[in-house]
Formats: structure tokens, sequence, C-alpha cells
């Protein structure tokens, strides 16, 4: 039996608990449930802490990609390029909106899209890129830039496990054109549901975005275009509010909890630790090792048989999933690392004494 998950919010949860059922009691008698004075609130909190001049709380992480997408500019017979090594909802959105992905296969050491092989991929008809910021590090986005200028295109990015992180100073989700965040239970700053957030500081992205979350209006029973039913609810905002002034605290708490990690697991010689690349801050949404030699699953094994949980991100690259089964071309660095990361305990209440826990399992298994 799992004693120690992969993600454990209790401590967290009781910790606001009484904030947070003060605000929720505060929306209960409000009457005001979508898109009221607490989304309003938050989203200027939002902007403010990011650094951008909108922000729009949306239902998911999966729709803000979606309407930021369209937001863009981007629809039937577009290419948008972006990674293999993520979440099915990155390139589920491109086609959701009538695009097709090309992917980029990785680099090793972020597990982010190597942008050096980003120029090679660009055709007539790519019009965006989706940087993912994986796990919480930084893509390169000075590099990203670049490109994108070079050939007029858009930048949307996915922000989903990178809330608070930065990149040479900035937050992530303000230096593109669009940025997508989650609001994910397990995410770095989660609400308790599901939840989503667009960033962008263009006027007419923005009026877009607003738009596409309400039905396509900016007058309500004047449709402009066809949209989305995409609201952040009242209670969600609320939540968040309670939550985005501890976030800085709590994120600098799993660095704190990754530099241990680091410290004690480096030395073992079939582990490869992530690191931070100069300029960035990592966020540690998860703690991803490499595991060499083969080990991985039977790690996993090992540590499951100690009450210590782990999680595969992610056991099959997106262009190995079935519904791409037609697709060709190979991702040498995403297939590799699908065969070798495993994710660690990871929450930034997270005691010393779990992990101790946990960082004994690991050497006790290549001790053993």
């Amino acid at each position: 039996m799992i004693k120690i998950p992969i993600f454990d919010s209790s401590a967290e949860v009781a910790s606001i608990n009484e904030e947070v059922m003060a605000s929720i009691q505060d929306v209960l008698f409000s009457g005001q449930f979508i898109l009221g004075p607490q989304v309003k609130e938050l989203e200027k909190e939002i902007a403010e802490y990011l650094g951008v001049r909108y922000a729009f709380g949306v239902n998911s992480g999966t729709d803000a990609l979606v309407i930021g997408l369209r937001a863009a500019g981007v629809g039937n017979g577009d290419q948008v390029i972006t990674t293999p090594f993520t979440f099915f909802a990155t390139s589920e959105a491109i086609h959701q909106v009538g695009a097709e992905p090309v992917f980029v296969d990785i680099d090793p050491i972020t597990f982010n899209i190597d942008v050096k092989q980003v120029e090679k991929a660009i055709t007539a008809q790519t019009k965006a890129i989706i940087p993912v910021h994986l796990f919480g590090h930084a893509s390169d986005m000075s590099a990203i830039e670049l490109v994108a200028k070079r050939y007029g295109l858009k930048i949307i990015e996915d922000v989903a496990q990178g809330f608070g992180g930065e990149f040479q100073g900035k937050k992530l989700g303000s230096i593109g054109d669009v940025g997508c965040f989650s609001f994910f239970p397990t995410k770095n700053l989660g609400t308790y549901g599901d939840g989503g957030l667009l960033t962008t500081n263009d006027e007419a992205t923005a009026r877009l975005i607003r738009m596409l979350r309400a039905h396509g209006s900016e007058k309500k029973y004047h449709n402009e275009m066809f949209g989305y039913n995409s609201r952040l609810d009242e209670m969600h905002a609320a939540i968040l509010r309670v939550k985005l002034p501890k976030l800085d605290k709590w994120n600098e708490m799993r660095r704190r909890i990754a530099a241990r990690y680091q410290r004690e697991l480096s030395d073992l010689q079939a582990v490869i630790v992530p690191t931070e690349q100069e300029g960035v801050m990592h966020v540690y949404h998860q703690f991803t090792i490499r595991v060499l030699g083969g080990h991985r699953d039977s790690l996993k094994q090992f540590l499951a048989e100690q009450g210590v949980g782990s999680m595969v991100y992610y056991p099959v690259p997106l262009h190995r999933l079935p519904v791409y089964h037609d697709m060709e071309g190979t991702f040498p660095e995403s297939e590799q690392a699908a065969e070798e990361v495993l994710s660690l305990p990871m929450w930034p209440l997270m005691s010393s004494e779990i992990q101790s826990i946990v960082i004994k399992a690991i050497q006790d298994y290549f001790l053993k």
C-alpha cells in the first residue's frame, strides 16, 4: 500500500482552511457564481503578479490552449510546432482548432523542445510555436522568440506546469503572444477542481479571448462568432485568491525540496537529477529523474513495495499514441525519455521526514 503519494494536498488544505472556507462562504452569500467580482479581482491580481496587461479565467488549461490558439489566429490548414513529450492536451488543442501539430524533439537535459531543431520544421503553413515549460522549467524563450520573429510566427506558451517560474527575470506566460495556464488541483497554483487562465499583452488578442470564452459575444445575446462556454467559476477564483499570495513561498519550498533531492541522489550512477539552466527559475511542478540502465520500472515497483509513490510523466510520447498511428517520423530523445523518466513525491509542505524515507528507498534500491 502506498503511504507516501506522489502529491499530497492535505497539509496545504489544513494551513489555509479557515481562509478558504470564509472565501467560499462569501461567494455563497453573494449569489454571484460565474464571472463575478472574485474572477475579476483574481484576473487583476494575476496580471499584476505576472506583469501582463490582461488575464482571463477559463474553465480548464485545455480550453486555455484552444482559445489561445484561436485568439492568435490559428485555424484550418495551419501548422503549429510543439513537443511530443508533453500531456496530450497540448497537441489535442491544435487539432481542435483545425490545425496540424508538427513535432520537434526535446533537449535531453531540460525535457523541453529543442530550439535548435525548430527552424528545420517550419513550412509555409506554420503559424505558431507552442513551447511547453515542462515540469516547471522554462523553455529557451530567447531562442524561440528569435525564430518566431524571423518567420512571423505566434508564440503560445503552455505554462500548465510552470506558474511562477521565470526566464531571464520574466514570469512564464508573459513572454509569448499568449500564455496558457492550468489550475488543476496538483499544479503549483491549483484550485479544488478544474480551472484555467489566459494571458496576453495585446489588446486585440484580449478582446478575442474575452469573446471566445463567452459564446463568441462581447455583448450578451449579440454573438459575433462561434465560441465556448468556458468561464472560471467564482468559487474557484475565491480559492485561488487565497492561494496566490502564498505561491512564491510554496515555490521556494519546492525548490528547497528539489535541492535536497539533488544533493542526496546525484551520487547514484544510474540516476540523473534535473538541473536548473542558467537564467531560469525552476518551480519543480515535478521532480523528474532519469533512471538509466533499464532500471526505471523495477525502481518504480521497488518504491511501491516500500510504500513510496512515483509516476511516469510521460510513458508514451505523443507521436506514438494510437490517435497518431499514421504519423511518420521518430523522435529519439522523447522516446528515450519516456523509457527513463520517473517523477518523485513533490509538494511544497512535504516534511523532511517524508523526504528522507523517499531518498532512503531510492538509495536502498541501488545498494541492494
